[in-house]
């Protein structure tokens, strides 16, 4: 779906786990999550310390989706 979207012109940013199942499907803004059963959060943490965290998460999907990019990118923190 990712792909399609991103055909109309409109840029697509996939947050995921499994960063290589992104590159397969051919995710072109591909930012890593935490964790399959938590990917924008970690129930360990306290909550100001999850609120960092997703916080970065988001801030990096921003980041990569005002990135202009050429071929898929995987933006590492």
């Amino acid at each position: 779906m990712v792909k399609e979207i991103e055909k109309t012109g409109i840029p697509v940013v996939h947050i995921c786990t499994v960063v290589p199942i992104s590159l397969t499907v051919g995710a072109n803004r591909i930012v890593p999550a935490i964790a399959i059963p938590h990917p924008l959060g970690n129930p360990n943490l306290t909550m100001e310390e999850e609120y960092e965290l997703r916080k970065k998460i988001v801030e990096k999907a921003l980041e990569a989706l005002t990135t202009e990019v050429d071929g898929q990118t995987v933006f590492e923190d």
